[in-house]
């Protein structure tokens, strides 16, 4: 977080850190993780004569995926799986795809193996059940028609699932928009056990979790990380990498909030701070999550330099132009509740958070696209807290729990 150095000498200021853990090293952690899976080691899974698919997330995940990739190809080698019958697709979702460059640096060596996934090519593979109806799963057609399927995954808090990581890099990241439209949908979000930190009767991660049943994700090598790092591993059957991975990061990120304050000065990670779709992520979490730690009328501010603007994928044009061609947020959560597109869920979090609370980003390279969204820019940090204020300062809104 680069743009995180600021000072508010007229305020009272407080600074909540989560414990943190001990960071651990990512190799190390992985190779453990995979010699100790939850279920089958991978040589048990996987023969000699069968194709492997391997989903890795994309850009906007701080994902150790070279490091996790090469694990996974010399497991895959041991087994007797020659290289050219892997195939690793870039899990993006409705994500803008990554450039070469992009590629090389994530992937490193193993660049050569990757493709970016194109949701308008996925095939339907079946459905699942989702209350009265069912939904159509769809997958990318090289991860479809492969004979076996990995995925690589961060554990981290997710507004939605609870937490990230598991079957959602391959079902969402891998996958078409239906699912999409319907776990970002109104009515699934609306539902009270959608929500940050959860995974326990949250019908979103279960509405993942079997769709990763169901697509036949084989085998995943997730992390989990904190402030110092990547603070673990867990390999095998996606639901208790998950389960795994969770306690530890709901362990090492969860920080009691006494009082309430007049401003949240926000951060995000750097991976997040580069398009506006993302960087709103740390104002939603403050808000919508277990602890609002705001009193009326108090403000989030996020500081982040926007450089690709409100983003440049489908779901962020989606959310753009529905933040943009509205009046006011209240109107605009009203409008959404009777459904939008995929990509526009985070308009819909975006408007319930500033029914309640103003939103300002703070040294944007892209101050007009913040203005025409219903929130605000200024230059600074400073600029965007009144003198006087009880702040409370999160370095990271989105590796920290408020409980």
């Amino acid at each position: 977080m680069d743009d995180f150095d600021f000072s508010l000498p007229d305020c009272d200021s407080t600074v909540l850190e989560p414990p943190g853990g001990s960071a651990v090293d990512p190799r190390e952690a992985a190779e453990q993780a995979v010699e100790n899976p939850h279920g089958p080691h991978l040589a048990e899974i996987v023969s000699s004569d069968e194709t492997v698919a391997i989903v890795v997330t994309d850009v906007t995940r701080a994902t150790p995926d070279d490091v996790l990739l090469d694990v996974l190809l010399s497991e895959l080698s041991d087994a007797g799986v020659p290289r050219e019958q892997i195939t690793v697709v870039i899990g993006l979702g409705l994500h803008r795809p990554m450039t070469d460059e992009e590629i090389a640096s994530a992937l490193d060596e193993h660049a050569d193996l990757a493709e970016n996934h194109d949701a308008d090519s996925a095939v339907e593979i079946g459905r699942v059940s989702a209350g009265a109806s069912d939904v159509p799963i769809e997958l990318n057609a090289v991860v479809a028609d492969a004979d076996r399927v990995l995925s690589t995954g961060m554990v981290e808090p997710h507004q939605y699932a609870g937490f990230s990581g598991g079957a959602k890099t391959v079902a969402i990241g891998a996958g078409g928009e239906s699912l999409i439209r319907y776990t970002h949908g109104p009515d699934m979000l609306s539902h009270d056990g959608v929500r940050l930190g959860r995974i326990e009767d949250n019908p979103f991660r279960e509405t993942l979790d079997r769709a990763g049943d169901l697509l036949g994700l084989d085998f995943c090598l997730n992390v989990t990380h904190g402030p110092q790092g990547v603070l673990g591993a867990s390999a095998g059957h996606h639901r208790d990498v998950v389960a795994d991975l969770a306690e530890i990061a709901k362990e090492v990120l969860s920080v009691p909030v006494e009082g309430e304050f007049d401003a949240v000065v926000a951060g995000v990670p750097d991976a997040k701070a580069t398009n506006l779709y993302q960087a709103t992520r740390a104002a939603t979490y403050v808000v919508l999550g277990d602890r609002n730690p705001l009193r009326s009328g108090g403000r989030v501010v996020v500081p982040a330099e926007l450089s690709e603007g409100a983003g440049e994928g489908r779901g962020e044009r989606r959310f753009y132009d529905r933040l943009a061609g509205a009046s006011d947020p209240a109107s605009l959560y009203e409008e959404l509740r009777s459904g939008y597109e995929p990509g526009a869920q985070r308009a819909f979090v975006v408007a319930r958070a500033l029914r309640d609370h103003d939103v300002y980003i703070a040294g944007s390279d892209h101050p007009t696209i913040v203005e025409d969204c219903l929130m605000n820019a200024r230059e600074s940090v400073a600029d965007a807290v009144d003198p006087g204020s009880d702040v409370l300062v999160v370095p990271n809104a989105l590796e920290t729990l408020l409980v």
